[in-house]
């Protein structure tokens, strides 16, 4: 196998899902024994200047013809990728093998002309790898000719033991899109009920964002209640899983939820917001319908997929888990089963060279 570069944002500095994916995924090509650099491309993508721009032409190989049959075969991560349509079409006509790794698509709501910038970087891609299968439907309706998928995998983790009175935590960067607000206005409505609550997470990635988060648990009289931990990461993360009885990954958008299969990986039940990629997570896990229904009631709310939604929906189901033991044991009992259905990140490293071997093999008979 032909080294591979690995090229991600530099500007994405707080823990992710999509640099989560890209660590374990070079973690596991490297037990595979693939020769793999990772290079950190500087610059405010997806809307990076000229200069990084170009600086990310050299590293693709734009500028020139390619090196020959041990040419390193570079994946872009998509949040770069969609920033540089001209770069990716140089690489292609250089005969670079380029492909780009899309962890989410480009929003609607971006507007046209970043969706005509990611529709011509992606065409020009040697291939693309999706994360979800919700990206790669979503890329495919856009017009885009294929979409391969490659699941995120999961890493073992100890079942953990819960809390009393019972914990709650939403583990993401503090971000308008991961609606932290929406979960503040909720548990403020059932300040009668026994529980505490943790929001665990960057408070980097968008401080004027967080600074609403804070004023909100002020306001809300749940200081006492709600702590904001910043981003935990070791020891500490996995003390906070272990305190944990149910994690919520309310998001407006989401391509897939890593926190869903993290939470559930150490036995944790989550609720997840009904439309989103986080329903396809609980799918990897048994517990939704290839439909996208919850197989557990309750643990998917139908609440406005990308939009505004009042905090009452949310309150209600957590009201209803926190008074129904029932729920609460069955829920439990669910997440700890599907501990031995996720798969490990070693069949993610495996799927993305398969799908390399696969398009050499197939570029060499194309050649013969």
């Amino acid at each position: 196998m032909r080294p591979i570069r690995l090229l991600v944002p530099g500007n994405i500095r707080h823990s992710s899902g999509g640099n989560v994916y890209n660590a374990r995924l070079v973690a596991g090509l490297q037990e595979r024994g693939s020769q793999v650099e990772v290079v950190a491309v500087e610059g405010s993508w997806p809307d990076a200047g000229a200069k990084d721009r170009r600086r990310l032409g050299t590293f693709l190989g734009a500028w020139g013809p390619g090196e020959g049959p041990g040419e390193a075969v570079t994946i872009v991560d998509g949040l770069v990728a969609v920033g540089a349509p001209d770069e990716m079409e140089f690489a292609a006509k250089a005969r670079r093998e380029t492909w780009v790794l899309v962890h989410m698509p480009v929003e609607e709501s971006s507007g046209t002309a970043a969706l005509e910038r990611e529709a011509r970087a992606l065409r020009a891609a040697t291939g693309v790898v999706c994360t979800s299968s919700s990206s790669a439907t979503l890329l495919l309706d856009r017009g885009l000719s294929r979409a391969d998928v490659v699941l995120p995998g999961v890493s073992p983790a100890p079942q953990a033991h819960g809390s009393s009175p019972p914990h709650v935590a939403v583990v993401a960067a503090l971000l308008p899109n991961k609606d932290q607000l929406l979960t503040v206005e909720a548990l403020a409505q059932i300040q009668d009920l026994a529980w505490t609550a943790s929001l665990v997470g960057s408070d980097q990635a968008d401080p004027d964002y967080a600074q609403q988060v804070r004023a909100a648990i002020t306001a809300n009289g749940l200081s006492r209640r709600v702590q904001l931990t910043g981003e935990l990461s070791g020891e500490a993360l996995e003390a906070e899983w272990a305190r944990t009885d149910l994690t919520l990954l309310v998001s407006r958008v989401e391509a897939f939820g890593m926190a869903v299969t993290e939470s559930l990986a150490h036995g944790i039940p989550v609720l997840v917001r009904q439309g989103t990629g986080a329903v396809e997570a609980l799918g990897m896990a048994g517990l939704a319908t290839d439909d996208g229904e919850s197989r557990l009631p309750g643990a998917a709310l139908s609440l406005p997929a990308g939009g505004q939604e009042s905090p009452g929906r949310l309150a209600d189901a957590l009201r209803g888990w926190l008074v129904d033991a029932r729920t609460r044991d069955n829920w439990r009992t669910a997440a700890v089963d599907a501990r031995t259905r996720l798969p490990a990140w070693s069949k993610t490293a495996q799927d993305v060279l398969a799908l390399l071997q696969g398009r050499n093999e197939e570029k060499e008979r194309q050649q013969n």
